[in-house]
C-alpha cells in the first residue's frame, strides 16, 4: 500500500490532500499511518525529510472530536520553527475539518497571544517543552481530554536539555489511557529509558537508510583555505545565481561574519541564528521566501523546521560535526522532487569530516573546482549585456542619447562604451587561470592528501569559536603610501564596532571602491582610517554626521599631534 487513496480516510481529509497534490505515501506513513489509527503507541525512527509530519498529523485528525473544545492532543517540537511547522502542516491537512482549531506555543512570542488563542478552545496543541509547561502550569493548557502525546525529534529535545520538561509533562497525564507517540533520528539510551518507562507495548518502525538523503540533491565539495572561504562562496554566487541559498555555519558568530562579508559584497544576505528574536526571524524568513534576499545565513536551528521553499543551493561554509546535521541541511534543497544542490567547503582537518558524512549517507560527494576570475568574470558580462538589452528595448533614451553627443564631441564612441562598460562592471582583471592558490596544503603549498590530524583538527576548532577578525572582515593594510590621508573617526572598540564596520560604512555611503581605503587602526574611543586623497573630501562630506551600527559618527582630518598622544 503506497497510494493515500488506500487508506480509510475521512473525505475532508481526502479533499486537503488533494489540494496539497498528495497521492504517494513516503515510507515512514505507509508504516506509521495504519498504526496510528489503530490506537496503538508508536516508535518511529526517521530521518528529517521523510514525511513524519503527515505520518501523525492525518491519524490524529481523523482521531480528534470537533466538539469536544479542549486540548485533546500535544505535540513536543525541540524549536520554535519546528512548532510553526508542524502547526502549518496540520492547519494545511485539517483545512476543510470545521470546528477543529490548532495553536502553537513557545517562547519568543508573548504569551497573552497565546493565552487568547487557547481561550478560544484548541484541540491540538503543538509546541516547545519550556513554553508548554508555562501553560500548564498557568491552567491555560488542561490536561484532562488529553487521549494522544506526540514527540517529534525526540533526540533533538534531549540534546537540548528538555528531558525533565518531557517526563514533567507526561507524568501528568495518565499515560495508561493516553496513545504515545515517538519519532527519532537515533535511538540513544536515553530515548529507550523513555519508551520502556511512558508507552505500552509499542510498535517500532524504522525507515531504510536509503531514504537518508534525496537522490535529486547532487552532493559537492571544495577543497579551500578557511582565509578563501567568503571568496569561495561569492565566485559560486556569481557564477550559479541561485535564486534562494542557505549557507550554513556552525557558531552564531561565523554566521554574522559570512553575513557581512556577502552583504559587503553586495549579495542581498541577511542571517538567522539563536540570538535573534523569534519576530527578527519571521521577518527574515519572509523576505527569503518572498526573494527579497536570496541568500539566508543559518545556524542548524534553520534545517530544523522552518517553512523554506524552492531552495536552489544549500553551501556548508562549515562542515557539519555530525553526519545527520549535514542531512538536515542538504534536505533543504531539492525537495517535493526538485533537483537541489549542496556544496561543502572543506579545510584543512575536515576530510575526517567528510569522510564520516560519506560513510553515514552511503552517497559519493563529488570534489569539485573553486569557480576561476576568468568564469566569474564571463558571468557579469552575460549579466550586463542582458541587462544592456532590456534597457535598449524599453527605449525612451532621449535625454541620454544628448549626453552622448557631449561626450562623443572629445572622445570616440568606441572608447567611451568602454568607459562606461568598466565604471559599471566590477571585473577582475587578473587573467591568469589559477588567480589564487585556494588549495588545501602543507607551508610549502603541496596538496595533502591524507586525512587531517588532530593538530590540524584543533586549528580548525579555534578559529571556528572566532579570533580577533571575522570572517571577511578586512586585514589591516598598508600605510605608506604618500598619497594616502589619515581620517579621525571619534568612535571606537568601545562602541561594539569592528573595522569591516568602518569599512562597510565607508565603502557604501560614499560609493567607493575598497582600494581607496587603507589601514584602519581601532583603538578604544577613537578609529584611525587612512583613505586615498582623491576621496577623503567625500569622506569628510558624506561620514560626517552619519551613523555606524546606530552610532552618530564625527570626521575629520587627523592632525600630527593628535596621533602623536598615542
Amino acid at each position: 500500500m503506497n497510494n493515500i487513496s488506500e487508506l480509510s480516510l475521512s473525505d475532508s481529509i481526502y479533499k486537503a490532500l488533494r489540494d496539497m497534490n498528495f497521492e504517494q505515501l513516503t515510507d515512514i506513513q505507509e508504516l506509521a499511518i495504519p498504526i496510528l489509527l489503530e490506537g496503538k503507541d508508536l516508535i518511529g525512527q526517521s530521518q528529517t525529510g521523510t514525511g513524519k509530519t503527515a505520518a501523525f498529523a492525518i491519524p490524529l485528525l481523523e482521531k480528534v472530536d470537533p466538539v469536544v473544545k479542549s486540548p485533546q492532543a500535544i505535540i513536543l517540537c525541540p524549536t520554535r520553527e519546528l512548532a510553526v511547522q508542524v502547526a502549518n502542516e496540520f492547519n494545511k491537512i485539517g483545512k476543510y475539518m470545521r470546528n477543529i482549531k490548532t495553536v502553537a506555543v513557545y517562547g519568543g512570542e508573548p504569551i497573552y497571544r497565546q493565552i487568547t488563542q487557547l481561550k478560544r478552545g484548541a484541540q491540538i496543541i503543538i509546541g516547545t517543552p519550556g513554553r508548554t509547561i508555562d501553560h500548564i502550569n498557568r491552567g491555560t493548557i488542561k490536561l484532562d481530554d488529553i487521549h494522544t502525546m506526540i514527540l517529534d525529534e525526540a533526540d533533538e529535545m534531549l540534546k537540548m536539555g528538555f528531558r525533565e520538561d518531557i517526563e514533567m509533562v507526561l507524568s501528568n497525564m495518565d499515560t495508561a489511557n493516553v496513545q504515545t507517540v515517538l519519532f527519532s533520528a537515533t535511538m540513544p539510551q536515553s530515548i529507550i529509558d523513555i519508551t520502556k518507562h511512558y508507552q505500552k507495548d509499542p510498535e517500532l518502525i524504522k525507515v531504510k537508510s536509503k531514504l537518508i538523503t534525496a537522490d535529486t540533491i547532487t552532493q559537492q565539495y571544495l577543497e579551500v583555505k578557511r582565509s578563501h572561504k567568503i571568496e569561495a562562496i561569492s565566485r559560486i554566487l556569481e557564477v550559479d545565481k541561485p535564486n534562494r541559498c542557505i549557507v550554513f555555519c556552525n557558531t552564531k558568530s561565523s554566521v554574522n561574519d559570512v553575513c557581512d562579508a556577502l552583504m559587503l559584497r553586495n549579495f542581498p544576505s541577511d542571517k538567522i541564528h539563536g540570538d535573534l528574536k523569534q519576530e527578527m526571524r519571521m521577518d527574515v524568513l519572509k523576505k527569503f521566501n518572498n526573494s527579497q534576499i536570496n541568500v539566508l545565513v543559518a545556524t542548524d536551528v534553520a534545517a530544523r523546521g522552518l517553512d523554506i521553499q524552492n531552495v536552489d543551493v544549500v553551501i556548508n561554509y562549515d562542515v557539519p560535526d555530525k553526519a545527520d546535521y549535514y542531512v538536515h541541511r542538504i534536505g533543504r534543497s531539492g525537495r517535493a522532487g526538485k533537483e537541489g544542490r549542496a556544496i561543502t567547503l572543506v579545510s584543512t582537518g575536515d576530510r575526517r569530516l567528510l569522510r564520516d558524512i560519506t560513510s553515514y549517507t552511503k552517497t559519493v560527494i563529488e570534489k569539485i573546482a573553486i569557480p576561476t576570475n576568468i568564469e566569474v568574470n564571463a558571468s557579469k558580462i552575460t549579466d550586463f549585456i542582458d541587462e544592456l538589452d532590456e534597457i535598449i528595448k524599453g527605449g525612451d533614451m532621449h535625454e541620454y542619447m544628448t549626453i552622448l553627443n557631449q561626450i562623443d564631441t572629445v572622445h570616440p564612441l568606441e572608447e567611451i562604451c568602454a568607459a562606461l562598460i568598466k565604471k559599471t562592471l566590477s571585473l577582475d582583471e587578473n587573467h591568469h587561470e589559477n588567480d589564487i592558490n585556494f588549495s588545501v596544503g602543507d607551508d610549502k603549498g603541496r596538496q595533502r592528501q591524507s586525512f587531517g590530524s588532530n593538530r590540524d583538527r584543533g586549528s580548525r576548532d579555534r578559529n571556528d569559536r572566532g579570533g580577533d577578525r571575522g570572517a571577511g572582515a578586512p586585514r589591516n593594510r598598508k600605510r605608506d603610501d604618500k598619497d594616502m590621508v589619515r581620517m579621525f573617526f571619534n568612535v571606537g572598540n568601545k562602541d561594539n564596532l569592528k573595522p569591516k564596520h568602518i569599512l562597510g560604512a565607508i565603502a557604501g555611503e560614499c560609493n567607493v571602491k575598497g582600494s581607496q581605503i587603507g589601514a584602519i587602526d581601532m583603538l578604544d574611543k577613537f578609529t584611525f582610517v587612512d583613505v586615498h586623497k582623491d576621496i577623503a573630501k567625500i569622506v569628510l562630506k558624506k561620514m560626517e554626521g552619519n551613523k555606524i551600527n546606530n552610532k552618530k559618527v564625527s570626521v575629520e582630518i587627523a592632525k600630527t599631534s593628535k596621533e602623536k598622544s598615542l
